[in-house]
């Protein structure tokens, strides 16, 4: 099936696009969120909202990229609320002041990026995916994460520095 071809608002149809497009959604999510089940519990989400959405009055051209997107969507909100979670635990004064320059640029280790990625705070796993993987311009990053763009920068500085001192760690730790 083309990827970017509407599904017609039928049953057929729409079980034909769901096989056509789980692989891709599975991949996005799994990729970033580094664990099976979530990735499954989070796939689920998507194609929920998928069928919320035929169902409406004007239902939106089903197509594979549209779906990621509501991925995309279902990954920040679950970073968010977990963010929320971990808020509730978190020391208050716990990061320091952080410089605006970031000249740290290195080719990193793949799994361990990714093991360190996995173990930062949910509001900087979100913003370093969004802005580094996905490749998203910060104005969009800042949109999809509900901030202001200098916040958002700000955010990306301080999650690139925890980031560093993270992967620095695990890299001391290792070898």
């Amino acid at each position: 099936m083309n990827q970017s071809a509407a599904v017609p608002d039928s049953p057929g149809s729409l079980l034909s696009f769901y096989d056509d497009a789980l692989p891709h959604v599975f991949g996005y999510l799994s990729a970033r969120c580094g664990r099976s089940a979530l990735a499954e519990d989070l796939t689920a989400e998507t194609f929920l909202a998928a069928v919320d959405a035929v169902r409406r009055e004007s239902p939106p051209a089903l197509s594979v990229p549209w779906v990621i997107g509501v991925a995309r969507h279902k990954l920040v909100d679950h970073w968010r609320r977990q963010a929320r979670e971990e808020r509730s635990f978190r020391v208050v004064g716990e990061e320091g002041p952080q410089t605006l320059d970031d000249p740290w640029d290195t080719k990193l280790d793949a799994i361990r990026a990714r093991e360190t990625l996995d173990a930062l705070s949910p509001h900087h796993r979100a913003a370093l995916t969004l802005r580094y993987l996905d490749d998203l311009p910060v104005a969009e990053v800042a949109a999809l994460l509900e901030r202001t763009v200098h916040a958002t920068e700000a955010l990306l500085v301080r999650s690139r520095a925890a980031f560093r001192r993270a992967y620095c760690a695990k890299e001391a730790s290792d070898g």
